[in-house]
């Protein structure tokens, strides 16, 4: 038995279980020489308590804090720097007090584990370097301010640059700069992570054959921002309330080449779908409901865009020097179609006007007059180039996409609140008129 710094090592009969313990609760403990201590392969499992850093590891060890653990670090350097490979790091809260550059969490080396982590940082969350086949989950990040200190800048939650192989899933990350950015980093999985108050939620730059699934973000200028990629797979997303930004998007997609975006819900947002000097994707079976904006096109060309349903937009679509887009099969619920053979889709194309978004992009002060009479008139005059217009040839007529239950029953709940209250209205003005009478 071995007494150190008021921390009493002791090893049980298991070799390579290492378990600190007796740490005084009236004063923190330095975890560096603990570290340095330990044994390449030991597991080593913190006693509760508060300890300090920064810290570096560079040998494979497993460290565990069983929830209780709280490592503290007042200076700019990382709170912890991961040099080793294989090094798992388990069940701790790290508190983080420098900002711009600085992070609790710096990995340089492949395989590495971080589960289970409450971070509070006022810079960067958890930052990859070169480092492959590591795993991030279930880990919740969020800003922090020291006590009597300004804001500083704030970093990102989980910044990847030039890591391959990463499984980013099941995380939480709140009131950072960006949640989760990707750069240059190949076969990345970014999977139901949740992610609130943020300019970007998912933030992917030059990467390819990456997965972004099954993740939610709410009340952040822009859901997921993909730019630069190819072979990327957007699936199964939910990105809501993205509108208190005047370039809020549920998903922006520029320069993105041969992915999939497709069985995702974008709802309440300024702009479901933005898409730029796109091409070759495919756009399917996704949910565009509420938006001020449902879709936006510029420049993008040669897209699939079928079987996607748009609910209560405001503007359902406008496509811009976009051309060779195929749309099939899609549900406009303010269109008007004939099905007159019965299939299911209409017989009269469904055009999306250019006319009010080339107005507004000459002159910005016509946005005084939208959806007004005069505006909706002149649109429905101008004709000019309409056979480049982008246009599904066989629209839906009705919602066959699967729209989650809340949404298509609210849908209902609305119009029948609707017809109601102008059947109210109606009766209300019958009444009066017959009382004057």
């Amino acid at each position: 038995m071995l007494i150190l710094m008021n921390v009493v090592w002791i090893v049980p009969l298991n070799p390579g279980i290492v378990i600190a313990s007796s740490i005084s609760q009236t004063e923190a403990i330095a975890l560096q020489p603990i570290i340095d201590q330990a044994q390449t392969g030991d597991v080593l499992v913190l006693a509760p308590g508060t300890y300090l850093g920064p810290v570096v590891i560079d040998k494979r060890l497993t460290i565990r804090g069983e929830g209780v653990v709280t490592l503290l670090n007042h200076s700019a350097d990382s709170a912890i720097q991961i040099n080793s490979n294989g090094v798992k790091l388990q069940e701790m809260n790290i508190q983080q007090d420098g900002d711009g550059e600085s992070a609790a969490i710096v990995v340089r080396a492949d395989q590495v584990t971080l589960e289970d982590l409450v971070i509070h940082t006022g810079g960067y969350g958890i930052i990859l370097r070169g480092a492959n086949g590591g795993v991030i989950r279930n880990n919740i990040i969020r800003w922090f301010i020291p006590k009597g200190q300004a804001p500083g800048t704030r970093g990102n939650g989980i910044d990847l640059y030039n890591s391959h192989g990463t499984k980013i899933m099941e995380n939480e990350i709140t009131y950072l700069r960006d949640g989760i950015y990707l750069e240059n980093s190949r076969n990345t999985v970014v999977d139901q992570n949740k992610l609130y108050y943020l300019r970007y939620g998912i933030h992917c730059m030059y990467i390819d054959g990456s997965y972004v699934t099954n993740n939610i973000g709410e009340y952040n200028i822009t859901g997921a921002m993909v730019m630069g990629v190819t072979n990327v797979v957007v699936s199964g997303n939910s990105f809501r309330k993205q509108n208190q930004n005047v370039h809020s998007q549920g998903i922006l997609l520029y320069d993105v080449h041969t992915s999939s975006i497709v069985n995702n819900t974008v709802e309440g947002n300024r702009v479901g779908i933005y898409m730029e000097q796109s091409s070759d994707n495919d756009l399917r079976d996704n949910i565009i409901l509420r938006n001020f904006i449902g879709v936006q096109f510029l420049g993008a060309e040669g897209n699939q865009f079928q079987s996607n349903g748009f609910i209560a937009n405001v503007i359902e679509a406008e496509a811009t020097d976009s051309k060779d887009n195929k749309m099939n099969g899609n549900f406009w619920d303010s269109f008007q179609g004939l099905d007159v053979t019965n299939v299911g889709t209409s017989d009269i194309p469904y055009a999306i006007n250019p006319f009010y978004q080339q107005l507004i992009s000459n002159n910005s002060a016509y946005q005084l007059f939208f959806q007004s009479p005069g505006m909706t008139f002149l649109s429905d005059m101008f004709t000019n180039g309409k056979e480049e217009w982008s246009t599904d040839h066989a629209p839906l007529m009705k919602l066959t996409t699967g729209a989650p239950a809340e949404t298509a029953s609210s849908y209902g709940i609305v119009m029948v609140v609707g017809w109601l209250l102008l059947f109210l209205s109606a009766v209300t003005i019958i009444y009066l008129g017959v009382l004057r009478i």
